[in-house]
């Protein structure tokens, strides 16, 4: 199993990849809201949970779902 599949940037899926940006956004807006606007959204911290369940789920497809047959050469 291909671990790297979790971090390494260049392997993740389209699912890890909108989680993580999520993630990251999600935090900055966060930071933003706190520092700057002295304000903080009731249910805000339910993204985070949502942008982690999409990242779990992409993970579990990308770890033991099928790989994609675009890296394979069919020669008939």
């Amino acid at each position: 199993m291909d671990f790297s599949k979790l971090y390494r940037p260049s392997a993740l899926n389209s699912y890890q990849f909108i989680a993580v940006t999520g993630l990251i956004m999600s935090a900055a807006a966060h930071l933003i809201l706190h520092f700057f606007v002295h304000h903080q959204v009731p249910g805000f911290n339910w993204l985070y949970v949502c942008w982690t369940g999409l990242y779990i789920i992409g993970s579990l497809m990308n770890l033991f779902g099928k790989p994609s047959d675009g890296h394979h050469h069919h020669h008939h």
